[in-house]
């Protein structure tokens, strides 16, 4: 798929205009749950470069926006760009739409590695490290070092040193050896000002790993109205076809096809295609359901 992708993306480099290309990259339109699903399902079954294209377009503002983050560790903005552009054509390519969740969510978690990846590189391997402790420390000194006002020159305070280690767990010693790596490698005050007309500072740019209270919300509103519809949709398969479905695909330890045939006195064949069936009756069932929501919303 990345060797198809490239020429459907707008131009990203020094000689184009980051503006112009944010600019460019707001007319490709937002896919509606639906959309995406079918774009998915052809892409997962019949490898539609159209179909990977569109997804990948419609999230660029996505990546845009998480590569906005990390322009705090000086590198370029379209860089970035480029190597978030790359993760998400690999979220995209291993994306599941049966498993119920929105690309983008899915998405965020690989364009992140993937910046991440690059500016670890950028920094030096050899000189960070590539544990998974120390890249967390990497990512979160600054961060940790802006809420406790530890902006000074020089090593940490011994309070500030410790209670660093422990939300992050790892030694003190390791916080310390990775405050002075990233102090010779120009790491500036938090309160710098990023332009010298002195429009913004440095820690206005940092990279907070969690995800924001809007997200959160957002994600659990979305989870509830999931859940909401597949309660709903369970009701429309008779006993039998919830039950197998449900061992099958709604627990965390499936029972066999094996187990389903001895207890029905049926063929495990016959047990899968049971399954089957009440899973494209199960999914048909959320799509109406989802599509008359959300025609319902947009009348009020």
């Amino acid at each position: 798929m990345t060797t198809n992708l490239p020429q459907a993306l707008p131009a990203l480099g020094p000689e184009a205009s980051l503006n112009r290309y944010l600019a460019e990259i707001r007319k490709f339109p937002l896919l509606k749950p639906e959309e995406e699903y079918m774009l998915a399902k052809r892409w997962a079954e019949h490898q539609d470069p159209q179909a990977a294209a569109r997804l990948v377009t419609s999230h660029l503002r996505l990546v845009a926006k998480i590569a906005m983050g990390y322009r705090g560790y000086g590198l370029p903005v379209s860089e970035l760009i480029s190597e978030g552009n790359i993760g998400l054509m690999q979220g995209v390519k291993k994306f599941e739409a049966d498993r119920g969740f929105r690309l983008a969510t899915y998405a965020m978690w690989w364009i992140k590695a993937s910046i991440q990846e690059y500016i670890l590189r950028s920094w030096s391997l050899v000189k960070i490290g590539t544990t998974a402790a120390q890249k967390k420390l990497f990512f979160n000194l600054r961060r940790m070092k802006g809420k406790l006002n530890a902006i000074e020159d020089g090593d940490l305070r011994p309070e500030d040193l410790a209670k660093i280690a422990h939300d992050l767990g790892v030694t003190e010693d390791e916080v310390t050896s990775m405050n002075r790596r990233m102090s010779k490698g120009g790491d500036t005050s938090l309160n710098a000002p990023l332009r010298e007309e002195g429009e913004g500072e440095w820690q206005d740019w940092l990279a907070d790993e969690g995800p924001t209270q809007d997200v959160l919300v957002a994600d659990r509103q979305e989870s509830d109205i999931r859940h909401g519809l597949l309660a709903d949709s369970l009701q429309t398969l008779n006993d039998r076809e919830r039950h197998i479905l449900t061992q099958r695909r709604l627990i965390d330890e499936p029972q066999t096809l094996e187990d389903l045939s001895q207890e029905y006195g049926i063929s495990r064949e016959r047990v899968r295609q049971i399954e089957v069936r009440a899973f494209e009756k199960l999914q048909k069932e959320m799509l109406r359901l989802s599509t008359e929501r959300r025609l319902l919303e947009s009348e009020d």
